[in-house]
């Protein structure tokens, strides 16, 4: 059940009470749904409404007032997650006929900027496999390579060995669409590379034989999974 409901408002309460019925949601996502619908009932009191008789016009104020005090994209948004749902619920009751959040669009919050490792970080990565082991001869190849080239996991994964032009250099990488694309491979990345094709990689296939560049002790291609464990 939700949260102790002493002194709540009832509308509130009925309507985590479903949440809770329906959906199981924990203690904290209630919480947070009931902080976000007290604030709202705050606001709008302010303004002589209540929830049940709040306008579109009435919560676009709110919510204007919230980016006004310097509020982010995602805390509005997430507020709007709330009372989207609770004024769907109240629709739903019968409480009201129109829903007031319909035609409110969510702000765009942006996607975030990756975070970076630090050159030490990387280089301990890096150093991490133990190279005396063909497992570990295998994974310091695939980092190098990640780290040299920038592929993602399940293009690296997917390189099969007549992708590769090691006299060359470079790669041929099929990437999303099955769009192709050649891609140099820098000196400690091929150096690592070569080490594991002639060394680790056919300790690991014991005369098994696949196009896979990338193979685990079964003898079989890497997969994403098997890369992430």
């Amino acid at each position: 059940m939700p949260l102790d409901q002493n002194n709540k408002d009832p509308g509130i309460e009925r309507f985590l009470d479903n949440l809770w019925a329906e959906r199981g949601l924990s203690d904290n996502s209630l919480q947070s749904y009931r902080h976000d619908l007290q604030h709202l009932s705050e606001r709008l009191s302010k303004r002589g409404k209540a929830l049940a008789s709040a306008t579109r016009e009435d919560l676009l104020s709110v919510l204007a007032s919230e980016v006004q005090q310097g509020k982010s994209p995602r805390s509005v948004s997430r507020y709007l997650s709330a009372y989207r749902q609770f004024y769907r619920w109240l629709v739903r009751e019968g409480t009201i006929s129109t829903d007031p959040v319909a035609l409110i669009e969510s702000p765009k919050t942006g996607r975030g900027l990756p975070k970076a490792l630090t050159e030490e970080q990387v280089e301990s990565l890096l150093a991490a496999p133990d190279t005396d082991t063909c497992l570990g001869i295998r994974d310091k190849a695939m980092l190098e390579l990640m780290y040299a080239t920038g592929l993602r996991v399940s293009e690296l994964v997917g390189l099969e060995l007549p992708n590769l032009n090691l006299n060359q250099g470079v790669i041929r990488v099929i990437g999303k669409g099955q769009k192709e694309r050649l891609v140099p491979v820098g000196e400690e990345a091929h150096d690592t590379l070569v080490n594991y094709l002639n060394s680790g990689r056919p300790e690991l296939l014991k005369g098994a034989q696949t196009n896979h560049v990338f193979v685990t002790s079964r003898k079989s291609g890497m997969t994403r999974q098997a890369f992430w464990y």
